[in-house]
């Protein structure tokens, strides 16, 4: 019951996510406002923003002017639920650990990177910096009940200076061809939530994986040589697997080198 409750909420935070996804290119206050059809422009109603439920009930169509919903919006829904239930399972449900809110924001958060990204090719500075407020200020409460705050901080300080810098240097060589200045913050989101262990473990992912696409993309002719890729896409996902799994990946490397 208690991961049910966590789906569920997961799903309604998804559906924010989907307000936020949406409202963001277009500049849009998104805290704000009511939601309404993109399609044909009416109000929608409560009943209308139920997450899963609504879509399923009005069998994937406008109430007002019948036309079909992306399945976008149900899709993320489900994944938002179902990372939140991973969350909570990784966490043991332990409510009291900060560890476990500042992970379900920053996936959430991660969640809007990716799709920005895949959609529209944009990362946006107010969701990156928001997650990093967010990384800092767990850092810092860590840090203090830990009883050696300087000690505790200075490896996420470091791994956030370097994964800014890392992509600073690629912006200014490359005059901004290769990654873009939002690349550069969300550098120094990954090494400030990850450490300089998890950074290297989601930089390696994310090239590694990017590259993997990009080929495969290049032999089905979806892409050219010089066509643009959302890098952002594979660094949030980077970030996801190195946030859970990164002291496993590490171990596993180093046992296959030894």
């Amino acid at each position: 019951m208690l991961f049910a409750i966590w789906f569920i909420l997961g799903t309604v935070v998804g559906s924010f996510l989907n307000v936020v996804i949406y409202r963001l290119p277009q500049q849009k206050q998104f805290v704000h406002g009511r939601s309404v059809c993109p399609q044909c422009g009416n109000q929608l109603k409560s009943k209308d923003l139920i997450p899963l439920l609504s879509f399923i009930l009005l069998k994937g169509k406008c109430r007002y002017c019948h036309k079909n919903i992306s399945w976008q919006y149900p899709i993320l829904e489900f994944v938002t639920g179902l990372l939140f239930v991973f969350v909570a399972y990784y966490h043991q449900l332990n409510v009291s650990d900060v560890m476990f809110w500042r992970n379900l924001i920053i996936v959430s958060g991660l969640i809007v990177v990716f799709m920005t990204d895949l959609k529209h090719f944009l990362l946006f500075d107010v969701v990156t910096w928001f997650l990093v407020i967010i990384a800092v200020l767990s850092n810092l409460i860590l840090s203090v009940t830990s009883g050696n705050l300087l000690v505790s901080l200075w490896g996420y300080i470091v791994a956030g200076a370097v994964g800014a810098l890392f992509f600073w240097m690629q912006h200014a060589f490359s005059h901004g061809t290769w990654v873009g200045q939002g690349d550069i913050y969300l550098g120094l989101l990954m090494g400030l939530s990850l450490g300089p262990q998890g950074l290297i473990v989601a930089l390696f992912f994310a090239y590694i994986s990017g590259a993997i696409v990009s080929v495969i993309l290049l032999i089905n002719r979806k892409k050219q040589l010089k066509s643009q890729l959302p890098f952002g896409v594979f660094l949030a996902l980077g970030t996801f697997v190195a946030m859970f799994w990164a002291e496993n990946i590490l171990n596993w490397y180093l046992n296959l080198l030894s």
